[in-house]
């Protein structure tokens, strides 16, 4: 008798903690899909608004030549310290100080990805978001089931961030194309690995958070979620953005 009482409260244990697991790796894609719903909104009302556009851009009256504005700027880089904060200030910042940090981060990225709906054609655009959502969807799915552990690729694929990083770097000085759309293939393949590597990263923690009624570690799991979520989302837009430099139509 006491030894079904002990089976029955072994398995209650691991249902409720399946569950806890679950319901973070469900909040984490929710957050993602908050977060691109908002950029694509941003970037759809900024790039095919000619009067929102205007605080992006701004007109030399003496040359004629168009720059950006000092908002345009702002959306170009903030989105960059914004990571930073959350990546490394997320013990620091409250629950809704990082639900503002990040939708404020999704809607500055779609601001700045409005420059895209100038440069590239509608249709090359949305086909790109489908691809790399194809991909993303392909490799989410195969880091959820997988049972190898791809934990140990984890600082190679990183070695591969901050050289795509450096790479852009100084082609910003040499200016090479045929550069850039090697970097484009390279940065597929990187951020495909990196999507699956971060799926099952997310799943062991969910699998690692306990089932506790305490308010600071309820809080704590809404938090990891959200930067969990972020990390997803970088995934999908760096995809994104290289699938359209190799098969962009420009305008």
């Amino acid at each position: 008798m006491e030894q079904q009482n002990f089976e029955y409260q072994k398995n209650s244990v691991f249902v409720q903690e399946n569950a806890v697991s679950k319901k973070f790796f469900a909040n984490v894609f929710l957050w993602m899909f908050v977060a691109l719903s908002l950029s694509t909104v941003a970037a759809y009302l900024f790039g095919t608004n000619e009067q929102f556009m205007q605080y992006l851009l701004t007109i030399n009256p003496s040359t004629g030549k168009v720059g950006m504005s000092i908002f345009g700027y702002i959306a170009m880089f903030a989105p960059l310290g914004l990571v930073l904060l959350m990546s490394f200030g997320l013990s620091k910042l409250s629950y809704p100080a990082l639900i503002g940090v990040f939708v404020l981060y999704s809607v500055l990225t779609g601001v700045s990805l409005s420059f895209i709906l100038l440069a590239y054609t509608s249709g090359s655009v949305v086909s790109c978001f489908a691809g790399a959502a194809g991909i993303f969807g392909i490799m989410a799915v195969m880091g959820y089931t997988t049972n190898i552990d791809l934990s140990k690729f984890g600082p190679i694929l990183m070695v591969g961030v901050i050289g795509l990083v450096i790479a852009s770097v100084v082609n910003m000085f040499i200016q090479s194309e045929q550069f850039s759309l090697f970097m484009a293939f390279i940065g597929i393949a990187i951020f495909t690995a990196l999507t699956a590597y971060d799926v099952q990263k997310i799943k062991q923690i969910g699998q690692g958070i306990e089932a506790s009624g305490e308010q600071v570690l309820q809080v704590e799991s809404k938090k990891m979620a959200i930067v969990a979520a972020l990390r997803l989302y970088l995934d999908f837009l760096n995809i994104f953005l290289f699938l359209l430099r190799i098969f962009g139509n420009r305008r």
